[in-house]
C-alpha cells in the first residue's frame, strides 16, 4: 500500500498556470496602451531602413554636386586657361552659349571665335603646309587668334548696334548673296561643288558658311546704317553728278571740299563681268558706254560708288568709280577699345604687324 502511494506520487501533475498580471490583459481600457506598445517595437524595424535611404539620396545628391562642380571646374581650365580648340570643345560651345569676351556690354560667343581661328588654322594647316609646332608656325599661330577675336569681337558690336536700330538679314538675303558667290564666268557652281570647296579651304559645314555669311552680312548693314556721314557725301555726288558733271575725276575734287568724309577716284582695265568686287562689273554690264550708275552699296561692304562704264567686251567690262567709304563703323569700334570697354576672358598674344615694302 504505501509502495502504491509512493508512485502514485511520482506521476507528474498538470502545472497550474500563473496569473496574468492585470496590466497584461488586453481589455477596453487597456487596447490604446497596447497597441503604442506593438508600435513601439515596430519602430525599431522601420527607422532604421528609412535612416538608410535617407543617408542613400543625401550621398548621391552630394556625389552629383561633386561631379558637376569638377565637370565645371575641368571645362573651364579647358576652355580659359589651356584654351584647347579641339572638335569636342569646340561642339561644346556650339551648344552652350559661354563668352570668350565682352565688348560695351555685349558677349561674344566663345563658338563664333573658334569657328574663325579653327578655320584660318585649317586653312594655313592644309594649303600652306604650315607646321604650327615650329617656331614659324606658333607666329602664325598668335597672330590668327589675335585676328579671331578682333574679327569675333566686330562682329559682336555689330550685333548690338544691329539691335539698336533694328537691323536684319533675311533668309532671302543671304540666299541672293550666296548665290552671287557660287557665280563665275562659266556660269553658277552647283551648292554641292562650292560647299566642298569651302570645306577643304576653311573646313566649314554648310550650316557653319551660312553664319559665318550672315554675320558678315549683318555688319555690312549696321556699317551703312550707322554712317550717316558717307550716306550725306554720297547724296551730294549724286547731286553733283545730276547736275551735269560726268568728270567722275572732277566730282571727287568738288564733294572734298565740303564732304566730311574724303571720296575717291578710281579706274579699271578689262575685268570679268561677274568678277568679284562688291557687285560694280556686275553694275557695269548693265550700263551703256559713257553711262554713269546712280549710287552703289558694294556688297563687300566698304561704302558707297558710282561707276561710270568706259568700255565693255562680250564677257569683260572696264569701268571707272567714285568711292565712298565707310568709316564711322570702324572709328567707334575703336573707340570703345580705347575706352577699356572690351574684356577678353583668354590670353590673346600682342602681335606685331611688319608692314609690306
Amino acid at each position: 500500500m504505501k509502495k502504491l502511494l509512493n508512485n502514485l506520487n511520482k506521476i507528474p501533475r498538470p502545472r497550474r498556470k500563473k496569473a496574468l498580471p492585470d496590466s497584461s490583459r488586453i481589455t477596453t481600457e487597456t487596447i490604446a496602451e497596447h497597441r503604442e506598445r506593438i508600435l513601439a517595437g515596430g519602430r525599431r524595424f522601420k527607422y532604421p531602413v528609412q535612416y538608410a535611404r535617407h543617408r542613400l539620396v543625401f550621398n548621391a545628391i552630394i556625389i552629383t554636386i561633386v561631379t558637376l562642380i569638377a565637370l565645371i571646374g575641368v571645362g573651364y581650365w579647358q576652355l580659359y586657361s589651356a584654351q584647347n580648340t579641339s572638335d569636342f570643345i569646340y561642339r561644346v560651345t556650339r551648344v552652350l552659349p559661354l563668352p570668350v569676351a565682352k565688348i560695351d556690354g555685349e558677349p561674344v560667343l566663345y563658338s563664333d571665335y573658334l569657328m574663325k581661328y579653327r578655320s584660318s588654322i585649317h586653312y594655313l594647316e592644309t594649303k600652306e603646309r604650315i607646321n604650327l609646332k615650329t617656331e614659324d608656325g606658333n607666329r602664325q599661330s598668335d597672330f590668327v587668334k589675335s585676328q579671331a577675336m578682333d574679327d569675333a569681337l566686330a562682329d559682336a558690336y555689330a550685333g548690338k548696334l544691329a539691335k539698336q536700330n533694328n537691323v536684319t538679314v533675311s533668309d532671302v538675303e543671304l540666299q541672293t548673296y550666296l548665290k552671287q558667290q557660287r557665280s563665275s564666268t562659266d556660269g553658277e557652281v552647283s551648292k554641292a561643288t562650292y560647299n566642298a570647296v569651302i570645306l577643304d579651304y576653311y573646313g566649314w559645314s554648310p550650316a557653319e558658311y551660312e553664319h559665318a555669311m550672315k554675320t558678315k552680312l549683318l555688319r555690312q548693314k549696321v556699317s551703312f546704317v550707322v554712317d550717316t556721314d558717307a550716306e550725306a557725301a554720297s547724296k551730294v555726288v549724286g547731286a553733283t553728278i545730276t547736275a551735269g558733271n560726268t568728270d567722275l575725276k572732277s566730282v571727287v575734287e568738288t564733294v572734298n571740299k565740303t564732304a566730311k568724309v574724303q571720296v575717291e577716284y578710281g579706274a579699271l582695265g578689262f575685268v570679268p563681268k561677274t568678277n568679284q568686287d562688291g557687285g560694280l562689273a556686275v553694275a557695269a554690264a548693265k550700263l551703256t558706254k559713257s553711262q554713269i550708275s546712280t549710287v552703289i552699296k558694294s556688297t563687300t561692304g566698304d561704302g558707297y560708288y558710282f561707276i561710270k562704264l568706259l568700255d565693255s567686251k562680250e564677257t569683260e567690262v572696264s569701268y571707272e568709280f567714285v568711292h565712298i567709304p565707310l568709316t564711322f563703323f570702324t572709328q567707334q569700334l575703336k573707340a570703345v577699345k580705347d575706352q577699356n570697354k572690351v574684356q577678353v576672358f583668354i590670353t590673346i598674344p600682342e602681335v606685331a604687324i611688319t608692314p609690306a615694302n
